[in-house]
């Protein structure tokens, strides 16, 4: 499908309001966008069913995220909101699987298996949305609840990412600094 009226560089915001497809906005929903496919890519490589169950969640917020960064603060629109209760479901959730993991003591590489790996990704794309969404804000307003949501998901991909590596019985690489060659 297709209406022709991007062609020129410009996009919607749900209303009318029309902006350049490079606006700080667009940028930040479209970085979600990205991480909502990454976590949907590392969904389809888990075979537990908590893990999926819990990342279509989190894809679930995504799109009300997404949404609620397309839509200026002061529109008529009614649309969802990320709220500071889904902030904390996302801190739940991050101390369950903590409870279930050793204490880290040293940084660790990204990695292990495949879907622990992808997880990782996830928590970098997401790091990347929490900054444009920084951005975006600095331009006009948000609703600040966002940052906090984004800077917890990537908390709770972290985890998560070292559960799945756990359940797949790969070992974390402990970063030990600089080495020569």
């Amino acid at each position: 499908m297709y209406t022709r009226r991007g062609d020129g560089g410009s996009t919607s915001l749900y209303g009318s309001k029309r902006v350049r497809k490079d606006d700080p906005r667009v940028e930040a929903y479209g970085t979600l966008d990205e991480l909502n496919t990454v976590i949907g890519e590392a969904a389809s490589t888990s075979s537990d069913a908590d893990t999926v169950s819990q990342l279509q969640a989190v894809q679930r917020l995504l799109f009300v995220a997404g949404g609620d960064i397309a839509t200026e603060l002061s529109s008529p629109q009614k649309v969802p909101r990320i709220s500071a209760a889904d902030t904390l479901k996302l801190e739940n959730m991050t101390d369950d699987l903590a409870a279930k993991l050793p204490t880290l003591d040293a940084f660790i590489l990204p990695g292990g298996g495949e879907t622990g790996a992808k997880l990782q990704l996830a928590r970098a794309v997401c790091r990347r949305a929490e900054r444009r969404v920084v951005s975006a804000s600095a331009a006009e307003e948000l609703n600040p609840a966002l940052v906090p949501f984004l800077n917890r998901l990537s908390s709770y991909l972290f985890n998560l990412s070292r559960w799945a590596n756990k359940l797949d019985g790969k070992k974390e690489e402990s970063w030990k600094g600089a080495s020569p060659g």
